[in-house]
């Protein structure tokens, strides 16, 4: 599929728009593997999550790029309109399974995006609450959106950096603890490194919340 647009989120973070496959759709919170169109790397697969909502035109990819090392990403970033990615079929466990608390770090929020880009368009945002934590306030990805449609219910918490005017903790279990007060009545959604997301889930499991209601990927 030929990229259409290229737009940049964050200080490493691009937003890569692509043709679509006539009939292909997802469900929102699902991603595909995704690899560039050249000889060097057709083979090199990598997962990124679809952002965008079914009913758009194109394919919609927010990623972040990691130019340390010479890797799949450090390459997407250096794509152009017009270049190609390859996709496979959709494919992931998280999905919109009803009311809720959204808990993302850093680019863990991008399969978060889609649904709740979709609850807005259907009016039915309402009820859900987001935690996103990020190292710095230039790490976030998409704050205006996510403030402008969740609200007070958009939490932002960075933890690198103080007086920074945004919540500066750690997602904890003090921090659950002050911030949920009913762990067994809504459904979590954890996405971020697997070290939080193990940690995060067994820590509202602890507090509660039913095991079957704790959605992430798998």
């Amino acid at each position: 599929m030929k990229i259409l647009s290229i737009s940049q989120v964050t200080h490493d973070v691009r937003c890569i728009r692509l043709e679509k496959p006539e009939g292909y759709r997802f469900v929102p919170g699902q991603a595909t593997d995704v690899a560039i169109n050249n000889s060097k790397w057709i083979g090199e697969k990598r997962p990124f999550t679809f952002t965008g909502l079914n009913d758009d035109p194109y394919l919609e990819f927010t990623i972040k790029s990691y130019a340390d090392h010479d890797g799949v990403t450090k390459q997407l970033a250096a794509l152009e309109i017009g270049d190609e990615l390859v996709i496979d079929d959709p494919w992931g466990a998280i999905s919109y399974q009803g009311m809720g608390y959204f808990i993302a770090g850093g680019a863990g929020i991008t399969p978060f995006m889609a649904i709740l880009r979709q609850l807005h368009k259907d009016g039915q945002l309402a009820g859900n609450r987001l935690f996103f934590s990020n190292k710095t306030s230039r790490d976030i990805i998409y704050e205006e959106e996510l403030k402008s449609i969740l609200g007070n219910d958009a939490v932002f918490i960075v933890t690198n950096e103080k007086d920074s005017g945004y919540v500066s903790d750690f997602i904890d279990d003090a921090f659950l603890a002050a911030h949920v007060d009913d762990f067994g009545k809504r459904q979590f959604y954890i996405c971020g490194p697997d070290s939080m997301v193990e940690d995060i889930s067994a820590m509202v499991i602890k507090r509660g919340a039913n095991p079957h209601a704790v959605v992430f990927e798998k």
